[in-house]
């Protein structure tokens, strides 16, 4: 098990500092070498050449005077993450895009570090982060909670009740929470816990469409992609990009009774599409994937030029995000599903207030017997014309994270830094 002290983020920050400095020292002298490689050598010269290289000696050190006074720069605020659910996971290498060692997804113990503007953050998540056997050294903290059931919620309280010893103590300063709510919006149990019901909770980060947020103490927070799942984090290829997909569409997914689903594989028989699409639905929903089945999933959305995406217990679903990062558009059914979430009659954008408020270029439906018009116009477009498509979903994909990226650290900001003046 580790932790935390300044020694080691020092050390790590002059590491990287070091790193940086090496690289642009390289570029330097690869664009002074490449200047003076490509003229002609003549005896008058020589003075010239002199004078280039005392130049990048003064550049030289320039850079190195400007990087050490920026690596013993003070961050104005230090906040540690504490990943008690798979969403973290997301918030941290997929929006945040820190590292995060050992890369083995079964460590009892993972933990990184990053420096974003002027606040430095730090990551700890795995099976060993258990309340009152670690060291706490920072005095702000964000908790990433799942509270979906029942059995989750009674171990965030554990972590909530452990923290709120903490602030009493005057160990915490600030304490903001990632909270993956409950598909029907009924998250009440977290509500004594707000700052302004009394509790301790400056800022909520609040998965789903809650009627809850209000832009000034609860954001609405993405779903993002099955990372309890083990699904990757996506670089843009290539191949990715240019080559054709085989599929027009996929959709691999649980069955529900009565569902929206139904009417999805009853249009898709009836009009024949299974031909057009890789389609791969299950009987029982399955919270763990073998390695077989999760590559499966990944080569489909990879293959297909459209990821159909019905309503489950909620409209948001990882498939979405999954289906960005690959590249593939999303067919979204845009229909709010029962419970407490946002009601479309009150909230003009709901369901999947985030997704449309930044612009997600996605297909919307709905009802899913227009899903055949759909693909024939799917037929008619050149790859070219795919291509661009392509480009845009995963250019979109990229801006969404780095706004909320932005959004998260300007939030945290103001509400710490703010609070202390």
């Amino acid at each position: 098990m580790g932790n935390f002290s300044t020694g080691s983020l020092l050390h790590t920050s002059h590491y990287f500092m070091n790193r940086l400095q090496r690289f642009l020292l390289e570029w330097i002298m690869l664009r002074v070498s490449r200047n003076l490689g490509n003229e002609l050598w003549n005896p008058w010269d020589e003075e010239e050449k002199n004078h280039k290289v005392l130049r990048l000696h003064k550049t030289e050190n320039n850079w190195k005077s400007l990087l050490n006074r920026k690596s013993q720069q003070e961050a104005e605020l230090r906040v540690q993450i504490w990943g008690k659910a798979a969403i973290g996971q997301y918030l941290w290498q997929h929006i945040l895009e820190g590292p995060l060692e050992p890369p083995d997804v079964a460590a009892q113990w993972r933990e990184g570090k990053l420096r974003t503007g002027r606040t430095d953050l730090s990551f700890i998540s795995g099976p060993a982060v258990v309340p009152g056997y670690f060291s706490v050294d920072v005095g702000n903290v964000v908790l990433v909670l799942n509270g979906r059931e029942e059995t989750k919620i009674a171990f965030a309280t554990q972590w909530l009740q452990y923290t709120q010893t903490l602030v009493d103590n005057h160990k915490l300063q600030h304490v903001s929470a990632v909270l993956l709510g409950n598909e029907q919006c009924n998250n009440n149990w977290i509500h004594p816990y707000l700052k302004k019901n009394g509790g301790f909770l400056e800022i909520l980060f609040l998965v789903y469409d809650s009627s809850w947020t209000n832009e000034d103490d609860v954001y609405q927070w993405p779903l993002g992609v099955a990372t309890y799942r083990n699904f990757p984090a996506i670089d843009p290829s290539w191949s990715l990009v240019h080559d054709s997909r085989p599929y027009l569409c996929n959709f691999l997914g649980t069955m529900y009774n009565n569902s929206s689903r139904e009417i999805l594989m009853e249009v898709i028989r009836k009009e024949g599409l299974e031909q057009y699409c890789w389609i791969s639905p299950r009987n029982q929903w399955q919270p763990l994937e073998s390695n077989e089945s999760s590559k499966g999933y990944q080569d489909a959305l990879l293959q297909s030029d459209l990821t159909l995406s019905p309503v489950g217990v909620n409209t948001e679903c990882y498939r979405i995000y999954e289906a960005c990062s690959c590249g593939s558009v999303p067919v979204v059914e845009d229909v709010m599903t029962p419970g407490n979430c946002g009601n479309s009659s009150v909230h003009r954008n709901a369901p999947l207030q985030l997704l449309k408020s930044l612009g997600a270029p996605f297909i919307f439906v709905k009802s899913w017997k227009e899903l055949p018009a759909i693909l024939d116009l799917e037929k008619n477009m050149s790859l070219q014309e795919k291509i661009q498509r392509r480009k845009m979903i995963l250019e979109w994909y990229r801006q969404f994270r780095l706004k909320l990226k932005k959004k998260f650290i300007e939030t945290l900001e103001k509400t710490f830094l703010h609070s202390d003046k």
